[in-house]
């Protein structure tokens, strides 16, 4: 790590000796225990509250005002405390308050303060104090910016003796709103520089050790300067109104020297807050490149840590975890189901689904898609325990907004799964390892970890969705395993998208899945197959739309259950259907087919680009891979055949018969095409049809 110079501040502003005396008493009183502050969610909610203070002492506005997700104190934890966070700032505001005998100056004060915070580390120390001093500064700002506007503000004012006229102390109002700013900012510089995972990473030492005085000072000038701020706050609540109503003076009678007296203490009352300003300042221009500067070389430590441990094996996943998520936490899951905080630990030995996407997660019919396909998959309870999916969600911006919060915390409710608890903390070395390394963009992914920590699939996501837990262990070697044993039927085209569908496939059905977003084609498709139907040849009719469905499909879905009282699938099982479609051909093609040399991918293909008006139908029986697509004025053609083509059912299955009229004969005259066809069970009672002459062929048996 390259070396990190002290700047002119702490080389002038005091002197080495006391620097140093300052730093030991500062450690005496530091005795971290296992509590642990989410520091930057506090910070937050000051920074709120600053922010609002300041925006102006006189207006008002009439909207109202959204409370910032992090300012929600309910969603600030405390972990490991014996008392509740609120105890804590509120023991800080009155120490900030009272003077008790023998800790009038102002650095006993302090130290006495760091004493009350001995068991916090440096940042949660600058942010509880900054907490404190907030809840008087924030009752403060707001009596003044509602007194104009609401009685109620008028009353407590009167009640609390808070001068109307506050004109004459713009100045010192000014440099509080300075300084309470400057001292955000410098907690942020701390709270960061603690949060690099540096004990991961294995810092140069002397760099640390001279970084680590100035934390330790700068969290001293934080503290130190709550306690001035929150000691003016308190005078300006205390003053007469005739120590702020007067606005000219002289010098040539006692009664206006006093007054000119008391202009004096408001000057000076400003100037010593412009003079703790500059002095956090210079501290601010100093720290923060240094900090920014330990932040950018730990980043490239730990992204080429996590590119050398996911290239090494281990005995568990616990290590490759570890580093992902408890760096700052040792408890950065949540069981949605259960709410329960948890650890690594608990995904020891499984599979794990890293399920990494924005905070909006997936679109509803996707998420739907997904808990089906795996919490709710018939298959699951054969491997119940053996895998696990977690949701890392990542914010679009560089950091998270209030509304990714809020809809985070409002999903995150609903979860069957496990997902990281506070997903704004995650190291942002690891964040840029997951888009770089696992190309995450945006789009949701599923990166796949054995039980050994080891990427096995940079997105299982496609695999979940066309084969659901029976994708178990859900690797790169199993999608392709699944796809060998993978033929064009109606079970890969219909599979887990509605349970009765699936019955008729095991059943052996004949069935139509058909498509198209004309209304009239629709009408008369549906009224030539209720003839063939009526005739005595059975069959089950599916209509899809077509592919992204949208509210011209739903308008038809609503007069189709009118007009002809039947339609299994909802849209939301029509938008599932087309999903698989689109995850079976992303799937083959990751694994480098196209649908020039694979039928699979050319079917899928021929469905998914469709776009013609008249229509679609695929025909297809139970497991048989005989499947028939037919498309636009084909389909009619074929059925107004019916009469030629129906004679053939009786001898020949629903799809045999009606290929003889879709493809005609390839020879002429009498064909002697012989085809040997291994035995297998029930090919006794099937029969054949001849590619050649599309005619039924004869059967022989021969014994070897």
């Amino acid at each position: 790590m390259t070396s990190v110079q002290s700047g002119s501040f702490w080389q002038h502003s005091q002197s080495y000796l006391d620097d140093e005396i300052l730093i030991k008493k500062l450690l005496l009183s530091h005795d971290p225990d296992r509590r642990r502050l989410n520091s930057e969610m506090l910070l937050s909610a000051v920074e709120n509250i600053v922010f609002h203070a300041t925006a102006s002492e006189e207006l008002v506005s009439d909207k109202p005002v959204n409370a910032n997700f992090k300012s929600n104190i309910s969603n600030i934890e405390l972990i490991e405390s014996p008392e509740p966070l609120m105890h804590t700032i509120y023991k800080i505001a009155h120490e900030m308050l009272c003077k008790s005998p023998g800790k009038e100056d102002l650095h006993t004060r302090t130290m006495a303060s760091f004493d009350l915070l001995g068991s916090h580390r440096w940042g949660a120390k600058a942010a509880l104090a900054l907490a404190a001093f907030a809840i008087n500064y924030g009752e403060f700002s707001l009596l003044m910016q509602l007194r104009p506007h609401i009685p109620l503000a008028v009353s407590i004012a009167n009640f609390k003796q808070i001068p109307s006229n506050m004109s004459m102390l713009k100045p010192q109002v000014k440099a509080l709103r300075s300084l309470s700013k400057t001292m955000v900012d410098l907690t942020k510089c701390i709270i960061e520089f603690e949060a690099l995972p540096l004990v991961h990473v294995g810092p140069d030492m002397e760099d640390l050790a001279v970084m680590k005085p100035k934390i330790y000072v700068t969290a001293y000038w934080i503290i130190r300067s709550t306690l001035v701020c929150s000691s003016q706050i308190k005078s300006l609540m205390a003053m007469k109104p005739e120590q702020v109503h007067a606005k000219h003076f002289k010098l040539n009678n006692s009664a206006n020297f006093s007054y000119f007296s008391r202009y004096s203490n408001i000057t000076i009352a400003a100037w010593e807050l412009l003079s703790l300003d500059n002095r956090l300042s210079s501290i601010y221009s100093h720290l923060r490149p240094q900090v920014d500067a330990f932040r950018r070389q730990t980043e490239a430590k730990m992204h080429q840590k996590l590119l050398s441990l996911f290239k090494k094996s281990h005995i568990d996943n616990q290590n490759v975890l570890q580093m992902l998520f408890a760096l700052k936490d040792d408890l950065p899951l949540k069981d949605c189901s259960t709410q329960e905080k948890l650890g690594v630990s608990a995904l020891k030995s499984k599979v794990v689904l890293l399920l990494i996407s924005k905070p909006d997660l997936l679109p509803f019919e996707q998420l739907f898609f997904l808990v089906n396909q795996t919490y709710d998959h018939p298959h699951n309870d054969k491997i119940e325990g053996s895998y696990a999916i977690i949701w890392v969600p990542i914010s679009f911006y560089e950091a998270w907004t209030d509304a990714e919060q809020k809809l985070f915390d409002f999903i995150s409710n609903s979860m069957p799964c496990y997902l990281v608890r506070q997903p704004w903390s995650l190291n942002s070395a690891v964040v840029n390892f997951m888009k770089q390394e696992w190309n995450y963009g945006g789009e949701a992914i599923l990166v796949v970890l054995d039980s050994e920590g080891m990427t096995t699939n940079l997105n299982g996501l496609d695999m979940v969705f066309i084969w659901g837990s029976k994708a178990y262990p859900f690797s790169l070697s199993r999608e392709n395993e699944l796809w060998d044993g993978e033929q064009w039927k109606m079970q890969l085209i219909t599979n887990e998208i509605h349970p009765i569908l699936t019955q008729w496939v095991e059943e052996g059905r004949n069935i139509c899945i058909y498509g198209s977003e004309n209304l009239d084609w629709i009408r008369e498709f549906n009224a030539k197959m209720k003839d063939i139907k009526d005739a005595g040849m059975q069959h089950e009719m599916i209509y899809v739309g077509k592919n992204n469905p949208g509210e011209h499909t739903k308008e038809i879905l609503s007069i189709m259950n009118r007009e002809i009282h039947s339609n299994l699938l909802s849209f939301t099982k029509i938008q599932l259907f087309w999903l698989r479609l689109e995850s079976m051909r992303r799937s083959k093609s990751r694994l480098g087919n196209n649908a020039s040399t694979d039928n699979v991918v050319a079917q899928i293909s021929a469905l998914l680009d469709n776009n013609n008006d008249n229509g679609w139908a695929v025909y297809g029986k139970g497991l048989s891979t005989d499947i028939v697509r037919v498309e636009g004025d084909e389909i009619f053609r074929c059925l107004n055949l019916f009469r030629q083509w129906g004679e053939n059912v009786g001898r020949l299955e629903f799809i045999d018969a009606l290929r003889t009229v879709l493809e005609p004969p390839l020879v002429d005259g009498p064909c002697n095409h012989t085809q040997v066809v291994p035995y297998s069970e029930g090919l006794v009672q099937g029969n054949m049809v001849c590619q050649n002459c599309k005619l039924l062929m004869k059967k022989f048996t021969i014994y070897e």
